[in-house]
């Protein structure tokens, strides 16, 4: 399980063999069965996680509606850290859609994985440009794209997820009703 983090860690610092043994002894195993919440609304995100095996979906509930806003599968970390880096009750939920296994580290050992790993500090710096980046192009996107485009985009975002993700997921994903997405997917598939 280990050998995933550790390569995904190595993408970005140098890490000697007793930093590895850090990082092992810093991240814990943990499972969770589909429909298990990593992180529910009203909760404080006290883990960062990295996905080994499974899929997990990242919501807001808005007026008794699921707002889907993103997705985390293999390889991916996940953790809300609008909540997760000043430790305040989360206003979203990330909920697995597929039994996960996953490697977690606490908000207090993460500094310590900061003070004890060189480069440790620079690792998580360009993990959090990633998602506020990320973050951004979402928002203009929400607000500039079409939803055939934001469709689009998802397919390229998410090549292999289009069988592992309920039509109803992505269509909230998109911002549209499933029956929308329906004739979104009818027009793309009939053009190519």
């Amino acid at each position: 399980m280990m050998t995933n983090l550790i390569d995904s860690l190595q993408r970005i610092i140098a890490l000697s063999p007793e930093e590895k043994e850090t990082v092992t002894s810093l991240f814990k195993e943990k499972t969770y069965k589909k429909g298990d919440f990593f992180l529910a609304e009203g909760q404080v995100c006290k883990q960062v996680g990295f996905v080994i095996k499974g899929l997990l979906r990242y919501y807001i509930n808005h007026d008794g509606e699921d707002k889907t806003y993103d997705f985390a599968q293999e390889n991916n970390f996940v953790c809300n850290y609008e909540s997760f880096l000043p430790q305040t009750s989360s206003t979203k939920n990330i909920q697995a859609l597929e039994d996960c296994e996953m490697l977690q580290i606490s908000f207090t050992d993460l500094q310590l994985f900061y003070q004890s790993v060189s480069g440790a500090e620079r690792f998580g710096r360009v993990v959090i440009e990633q998602v506020f980046v990320q973050t951004l192009q979402d928002l203009s996107s929400f607000y500039t794209d079409t939803p055939e485009l934001r469709y689009e985009k998802f397919l390229k975002r998410h090549p292999g997820l289009l069988q592992r993700i309920s039509q109803y997921h992505i269509a909230s994903y998109v911002g549209v009703k499933p029956q929308s997405l329906s004739r979104i997917r009818k027009r793309i598939f009939t053009e190519k």
